[in-house]
């Protein structure tokens, strides 16, 4: 291997990563992403402490999450290339550059996941580890372990990473490669129910400490990684695929769903009642389209609406056993309440499909608004969301079980949640839901903003079930408060935006 060569290109990888990120969120507010990154981690396991998590729990939580982000992160860099090239039109990464320069593609991506590790180990990995240093401070985590912590922290991010990689490989073998990754992933789900395979995993870093702990995270990561490289087919072109014309049938299906009966005469833009209902359901058409015509299709609006409910289901799991050995007493948190506050979540990962195909941009050719595009995807995250969430909703009430009363409440609370969570979004970020997590002050914002309703909303359900019919009333009109000030945030979002756009800002 030439030294030289590979220093080169990873230096540039490791430029193209800041410089991208920069430019999307503004090298000021980017470079103070990690400042916020130690505040929040600091403060979540402060909390979680203060509530009576184990604090032993609490960086096993942390370790799961980092997995998440590694396999998220994985999946961005291989996975997404017209995402990126949407994001930015004019640029090409180099790691999509094995055409043009005399690099094969198999080091490209090997060069590729080595700038990862290091881009997000020191850029975000680490003033996360920072977090912890309160709890030296109160005697939860000796000093010396904090280096460990991080060690362990950068591993399991790592580990993410190739286990998308080792996907993404086998599936460029085609049905072989998917009966293959089918069965190892079969295989490692049944491994994680063997408590001893922890001692295999980056935790056992921390955990454990031992050398046999770092032998068998490092065989774990050479082998997954190795599988990857051994299995990736660089020949690989993703076949060409054609649609029907669906738009008339659609549309005509569509006409007058999802949105409010129009006003007789004219808008004030000049246009009759009938023109504007025609570009309304033309633009709604179009974006129930893209959703469907996308990678992954109408599936992946349910594949995230699963990880939420995958996620309440282990938290009311894990709240009921918490309160059962703090209190001495069995006390089983409000199904309906929790399962309603987390799915309302899922309004965020609904509008990130429905804005993540297009912009406002490619509508200047035609005779359109701004707030034309706003009303159609808001009229299509009422066709899309909503019945996701219900239908999670319904599966934890016929599994769970849930009080009837707090199962009329919880609903109530899914669709005031979905409702605000939309209007936040949009306010905040208008059709780049997808760009702001790096934004620090967007990201601080959308944070609070969801946090200071979840949180209350989550610990009445998880502390103080069953909950007296005065406080479900209560829980009632605040679901009815958050759907309207989501409404009120909508309209308030479609003038701004309007502007913004004019002025040649976003």
């Amino acid at each position: 291997m030439n030294v030289r060569r590979t220093r080169t290109v990873f230096t540039w990888m490791l430029r193209e990563e800041w410089r991208m990120h920069s430019h999307l969120f503004g090298g000021r507010r980017f470079a103070a992403f990690p400042l916020f990154v130690t505040l929040l981690a600091a403060g979540t396991a402060e909390f979680l402490v203060f509530a009576g998590t184990d604090f032993g729990a609490v960086v096993a939580g942390f370790h799961a999450l980092v997995f998440a982000f590694g396999l998220h992160t994985g999946s961005i860099g291989f996975v997404g290339r017209d995402a990126q090239e949407n994001v930015l039109p004019t640029g090409t990464l180099l790691v999509f550059t094995g055409r043009t320069l005399p690099l094969s593609r198999r080091y490209l991506i090997a060069v590729f996941l080595v700038k990862d590790a290091v881009f997000y180990v020191f850029l975000f990995l680490l003033p996360l580890t920072v977090g912890f240093l309160p709890a030296v401070a109160e005697g939860r985590l000796a000093a010396t372990a904090v280096p460990v912590l991080w060690v362990s922290i950068g591993a399991t991010f790592l580990l993410g990473t190739v286990v998308t990689f080792a996907a993404i490989a086998l599936s460029t073998r085609g049905i072989p490669g998917w009966v293959a990754f089918l069965v190892l992933a079969g295989a490692a789900g049944l491994l994680l129910a063997v408590p001893a395979f922890v001692g295999f995993t980056p935790y056992a870093i921390y955990a454990d400490g031992s050398a046999a702990a770092v032998a068998g995270s490092v065989a774990l990561l050479g082998g997954v990684a190795l599988l990857g490289f051994a299995s990736y087919d660089p020949s690989y072109e993703r076949p060409a695929r054609s649609a029907r014309n669906e738009f008339r049938a659609w549309n005509d299906r569509l006409s007058g769903v999802g949105g409010l009966p129009s006003v007789a005469g004219r808008s004030a833009d000049g246009r009759s009642a009938a023109a504007r209902r025609r570009v309304d359901d033309g633009l709604l058409t179009k974006s129930l389209l893209d959703v469907r015509r996308s990678s992954g299709g109408i599936f992946k609006l349910f594949f995230s609406g699963g990880i939420l409910f995958v996620v309440s289901t282990f938290l009311i799991d894990f709240a009921g056993d918490l309160l059962t050995d703090a209190a001495g007493v069995t006390v089983t948190p409000s199904t309906g309440v929790s399962f309603g506050a987390i799915l309302g979540l899922t309004a965020f990962t609904t509008y990130n499909w429905l804005t993540s195909v297009d912009s406002p941009g490619e509508y200047l050719p035609y005779p359109v608004s701004v707030a034309d595009v706003f009303r159609a995807k808001f009229r299509a995250f009422l066709i899309l969301g909503p019945p996701v969430g219900v239908l999670y909703y319904a599966i934890a009430a016929l599994w769970l079980g849930i009080r009837p009363l707090e199962g009329v409440v919880g609903l109530a609370l899914l669709l005031g949640l979905m409702c605000y969570l939309f209007g936040v979004t949009v306010y905040l970020t208008g059709f780049s839901p997808n760009e702001f997590l790096f934004d620090t002050l967007l990201f601080a914002a959308f944070f609070v903003a969801v946090a200071a309703v979840t949180v209350p909303v989550l610990i009445t359900g998880f502390v103080l079930a069953p909950l007296p019919p005065a406080g479900l009333g209560g829980l009632t009109l605040a679901s009815v408060a958050l759907g309207s000030l989501g409404l009120v945030l909508y309209r308030r979002a479609v003038p701004r935006w309007t502007r913004i756009h004019r002025r040649g800002e976003a």
